[in-house]
Formats: C-alpha cells, sequence, structure tokens
C-alpha cells in the first residue's frame, strides 16, 4: 500500500468516525471464511458497516477524528482488529456479536473495545453491559413515563375526592328529602 493510498484510507476511516456516534473493535482471526461471511452477513442486516483495518492506520484515524482519550483504546489496537461502525441503537452491535458466539459456541468473533456516546468499554467482560444498553429513545420513553406517574396519581386523586365529596353532597341531599 503506497503512502498516498494510506493517506486516503486514514482520512476515510477518520471521516468515518467522525460521523458515528459509537464503533465497536473485535477480533475475527480465528473465524474461518463460512463463519466471517455469516457474521458480516448478521451485521449488514441489522445496518451496521464493518471493515477490517490495519491498527496503526486505525490509531492515527481516532487521532486525526479527534476521539477524546483514544488512547485508551490503544491495548485493543492488537492483532486482527474489525471496525463496526454503529447506527442510531449502539447495543446492535454488541447483541450481534453476543449472539453469534452463542450460535457457534465459540469465544470469536471477539470483543476488543467499543466507543459509545463519549464512554469508553474495553475488555471481553464489558459485552454484556453493552448488550444491555439503553438507547436514547428508550432513555426518554422511561423520563417521560416516570414524570407521568406522579401527575396521573394526582388526578387520580383528585377525581376520586371529586366523586367522594359529590356522592357525600348526594347522600345529605337525600337525607334532607
Amino acid at each position: 500500500m503506497t503512502r498516498e493510498e494510506k493517506t486516503a484510507l486514514i482520512a476515510e476511516i477518520s471521516q468515518t468516525l467522525l460521523e458515528a456516534s459509537a464503533f465497536y473493535l473485535v477480533d475475527l482471526g480465528p473465524l474461518n471464511a463460512e463463519d466471517t461471511v455469516a457474521f458480516r452477513r448478521q451485521l449488514y442486516e441489522k445496518g451496521l458497516r464493518v471493515r477490517m483495518v490495519k491498527n496503526t492506520l486505525l490509531a492515527k484515524a481516532l487521532e486525526r477524528a479527534q476521539v477524546s482519550d483514544w488512547l485508551t483504546l490503544e491495548k485493543a489496537l492488537r492483532g486482527s482488529t474489525a471496525l463496526i461502525v454503529c447506527g442510531p441503537d449502539p447495543k446492535v452491535p454488541a447483541q450481534v456479536v453476543q449472539a453469534f458466539q452463542k450460535e457457534k459456541q465459540k469465544d470469536f468473533p471477539a470483543f476488543k473495545a467499543a466507543y459509545v456516546e463519549g464512554s469508553y468499554y474495553v475488555g471481553a467482560s464489558q459485552l454484556e453491559a453493552l448488550t444491555r444498553l439503553k438507547s436514547k429513545q428508550e432513555l426518554l420513553g422511561e423520563v417521560v413515563a416516570t414524570l407521568q406517574s406522579p401527575l396521573q396519581r394526582v388526578v387520580g386523586a383528585l377525581q376520586s375526592a371529586g366523586s367522594t365529596v359529590a356522592g357525600l353532597l348526594q347522600t345529605l341531599s337525600e337525607r334532607k328529602s
């Protein structure tokens, strides 16, 4: 690969990283061709892009994209590395990796690291935590539900109190008659 090609590739990867809210680094190394194609197909069906990258070029692209504290990922930049760029839901790649591992009963593709909404997740132990991440829409839904719950109780109490008062007034008016 010529220097110009490497420079163009670094620019392309850094632009991709700038546009992404999250990305994952996985090791596809020991997978055979059939499993690699199957894994890539599962990612593609979920709307995700995967690309094999050289660690040195990825490090330069991270630096160029000004990803904060990118040196945290330095341990993950060893061996073969595939870059998975996320869509709007950052937990989907983790779910695909975990499901593929269970389906094939292998530890590969091995999760190396992830950058999600400004936070780093490094090491295979973090994969489970990533599968439980909630999307922004899920979190907003929970906040709205939490805010609505007390209001609904207050309105319910006022309505029941109103019907109780109305019931008392009706009973008193019936007694007088």
